[in-house]
């Protein structure tokens, strides 16, 4: 498993609001990698879209979510931090960023309050965004590094990007705080191109009923509760493909699943993710295997759905 476009991705600064340097990347590497793919590709951007992205493949019948933002932390005034999103806090964190007078690595401190601050030579602009300094490291059998969640989604979406033939990937922003694109997008989706289904391209939790090493993870539930007849036809996709998978029921959490929920359009929709221990800090942790097994079966729903 090459790991490199990862590993890139997982260094990029995008805190929620701040998705731009993400959407370059993605759309510096369909520039480059494009010509080499199975089936041409229309980009759909613009002002309409903000910071969002669409990759529009033959004639789509599915359309694949992937959010680039990131938790993280916002500058408020002295030394204090505000969370953006629901990131981990914890002393001797690793924090990076930029503001006018040049580049940040600072360490977190956290309060007996809990309240959380930095540690750094200088005062940092206020309204600054911080996020986890990369610690990349790896093994036969797992990749951890910071922001997994949801670096990882938009890696399994190139991957499947380079043989899909009919299908949408929409790259989305503001999920980690609430969303707020995925309704924009949807319309888009809806009105101009009739596909009323989407699988969600994200990261999960490992829990005592998701393991590392099981396969990739099918989302029966989590806050929401995507429609049971879909999720149905899924599944018996998924044992069909022969490709490792476990089911997932959980009573917490979301996804941009929520918002095409709550839209006012009759999108059907499913979570479907590699499972991560230590969520939404420096240290997230995934399987290998289980990444495989995720864009395995992404490539074949695309086909089937």
């Amino acid at each position: 498993m090459n790991t490199q476009l990862l590993r890139e991705l997982c260094q990029l600064h995008g805190p929620s609001g701040e998705e731009g340097a993400v959407k370059q990347y993605i759309l510096d590497y369909v520039q480059k990698h494009a010509s080499d793919w199975k089936s041409e590709v229309k980009v759909v951007m613009g002002e309409d879209l903000q910071d969002c992205i669409m990759l529009v493949f033959g004639k789509p019948r599915t359309a694949v979510f992937a959010h680039m933002d990131t938790v993280g932390f916002t500058v408020r005034y002295q030394d204090q931090l505000v969370a953006i999103g629901g990131p981990e806090a914890e002393t001797g964190f690793r924090l990076c960023g930029q503001d006018a007078l040049g580049e940040i690595s600072c360490k977190m401190r956290v309060g007996d309050d809990g309240h959380v601050f930095y540690d750094f030579p200088r005062a940092i602009e206020t309204g600054t965004s911080l996020v986890f300094e990369q610690d990349w490291r790896e093994t036969s059998d797992y990749v951890q590094s910071c922001y997994m969640d949801n670096r990882l989604g938009i890696y399994a979406a190139l991957q499947l990007a380079e043989s899909l033939e009919d299908g949408i990937i929409a790259f989305s922003c503001w999920e980690e705080v609430g969303g707020g694109s995925v309704p924009y997008l949807a319309r888009k989706i809806y009105e101009e191109y009739g596909v009323r289904q989407a699988l969600i391209s994200d990261i999960t939790w490992a829990t005592e009923g998701v393991e590392h090493g099981k396969g990739v993870a099918i989302s029966l539930r989590d806050r929401s509760l995507p429609r049971k007849a879909f999720v149905d036809k899924v599944v018996q996709l998924a044992i069909k493909s022969g490709i490792d998978w476990q089911k997932e029921v959980e009573a917490s959490g979301g996804s941009d699943g929520r918002e095409l929920q709550e839209s006012p359009y009759p999108f059907d929709w499913v979570f479907i993710g590699a499972a991560e221990s230590n969520v939404h800090s420096p240290n997230e942790l995934v399987y290998k295997k289980d990444i495989q097994d995720m864009i395995a079966l992404y490539r074949y729903l695309m086909v089937h759905l």
